[in-house]
């Protein structure tokens, strides 16, 4: 599942400067435009898909960080395990000076303890697409952190954005890109946005990034559809956002959430499936769904060690440190941009 990834009524200047960035390189009513083409492209298409992105307005986010603390969601305590155990070798690696991007930046527990052993950071920019979520987190992490320079940025990491000025000049860019997030993208869509990072940190820079490896498929099925049905309401709950966002008619209630993996792609494929004949309006847009219609809401692509080498490989990265727990149920991994 992807973490997130729109601006807070109560902000300090830091924040309101982040914002204001966003808002020139991207104003509200831009960015409501570009949701209804993306939405409207998705449900055009057979079979209907949802950009997996929309799942994290305020409501998603708050659900988002229930499903990590469920039983069955095991990848959260995993990357957690590892980031306790082997941050201040992930920081001495990244180095001092170094400014942090977080593009689809979360609740930050995971960061805190990178930041915690970073030797004094340029800056931590944490890039989302729910402001108010991003806001708090923002917040909160700079009362944990006070001597980094918290610049949260209103955005969609998968389009260009423009980084705020950090107030001393990094020594080194880096990406944090925590939580398999990378495993929501087709394999086209990872190798882009993870080249579109390999240029944002430019020459000498890096990526720390979280994946998921392959495993047990019952394992992973439970970790999408679990028994407390908080997956399947976080689901669901994309269809709220589209209603809230675009003024639709969505009925969330009308669709059933399903999450098979696919063995032969290797990943979770998360779906809404209509439980009835039904019309849906959006943009002065009317869409027909069919009883057991599904629309497509999420890939989570499960990889091993080498599938991932050749992924990061085919976007000018090369893995130069790898990190897993002990159950190797996860990794993180840091990629440097490969020299031309």
């Amino acid at each position: 599942m992807t973490p997130h990834g729109a601006p807070a009524e109560t902000a300090t200047e830091e924040e309101r400067r982040g914002a204001a960035t966003a808002e020139a390189a991207d104003p509200a009513g831009q960015r409501r435009d570009s949701m209804l083409e993306e939405v409207t492209a998705g449900l055009s298409r057979t079979p209907k898909r949802l950009p997996s992105k929309y799942f994290y307005d305020e409501r998603g986010s708050q659900l988002f960080d229930q499903i990590t603390q469920l039983d069955e969601y095991y990848l959260t305590r995993a990357e957690t395990w590892i980031m306790e155990r082997f941050a201040a070798e992930m920081a001495a690696e990244i180095g001092a000076g170094a400014l942090v991007v977080e593009p689809g930046a979360g609740s930050g527990a995971k960061t805190r303890l990178l930041l915690e052993h970073l030797e004094s950071p340029a800056a931590y920019v944490p890039v989302d697409i729910s402001g108010t979520y991003l806001f708090e987190a923002a917040r909160r992490l700079s009362q944990d952190c006070p001597d980094v320079p918290v610049l949260p940025l209103v955005g969609d990491f998968t389009r260009q954005i423009t980084l705020p000025t950090p107030p001393t000049r990094p020594q080194r860019r880096v990406v944090y890109f925590p939580g398999s997030t990378i495993g929501n993208f087709t394999p086209l869509e990872a190798t882009r946005l993870l080249a579109r990072m390999r240029s944002l940190v430019g020459p000498g820079g890096a990526v720390l990034i979280g994946f998921d490896l392959l495993k047990d498929v019952a394992v992973l099925e439970a970790a999408y559809d679990d028994a407390d049905g908080v997956t399947a309401r976080f689901n669901r709950n994309v269809l709220a956002h589209i209603n809230d966002a675009l003024g639709a008619d969505f009925d969330p209630s009308a669709f059933e959430h399903d999450a098979p993996f696919n063995v032969e792609a290797a990943r979770i494929e998360m779906y809404l499936v209509s439980s009835r004949d039904q019309s849906v309006s959006i943009g002065g847009r009317t869409f027909e769904f069919e009883r057991d219609e599904p629309i497509l809401t999420e890939y989570s692509s499960k990889y091993t060690l080498d599938s991932f080498g050749e992924l990061a490989s085919s976007a000018g990265l090369v893995p130069a440190r790898t990190w897993t727990d002990e159950g190797e149920m996860f990794c993180v991994q840091l990629l440097v941009v490969a020299a031309r």
